[in-house]
């Protein structure tokens, strides 16, 4: 493998690490995406959730300052149709409001805090996940 994708892959590790651990320590929030956009987009938004806008911009301004400092984008084939896709953002978007988070919630936040729910959930994120591509492929 390409020690600079290894690279690349670590520091992005440790910086979402490091946000995490950042907006517990200064919010005492977890930073879950599915969690923070919903609460974003809730019409019971207050003053005090400003920090999600912050947090959703940072997230979409990160890359562009990768690109901006030498950084290469990745190349990106996607092979399925559009419907596949639609249909797939749609079922992630229910599981994650089903499972009260997302992968990333309960991956990087939930694991962290040993949080049961959190444990299991990203057991069957994984096992799914391992037995959706046996099957598919």
């Amino acid at each position: 493998m390409n020690t600079e994708i290894i690279y690349a892959a670590s520091l992005g590790g440790a910086l979402i690490g490091l946000s995490a651990v950042f907006l517990m320590l200064t919010l005492g929030r977890i930073s879950g995406i599915s969690g923070i956009t919903s609460g974003l987009l809730s019409l019971s938004l207050t003053k005090n959730d400003l920090w999600r806008g912050a947090f959703l911009i940072g997230l979409l301004l990160g890359p562009m300052a990768y690109l901006a400092l030498g950084g290469k984008p990745p190349e990106v084939n996607i092979e399925s149709n559009f419907a596949y896709l639609v249909v797939g953002g749609l079922l992630v978007g229910f599981g994650a409001s089903m499972g009260s988070g997302c992968t990333s919630g309960h991956g990087v936040c939930g694991i962290a805090r040993i949080s049961p729910r959190s444990l299991v959930a990203t057991a069957v994120f994984l096992t799914t996940a391992i037995i959706t591509v046996f099957l598919s492929r």
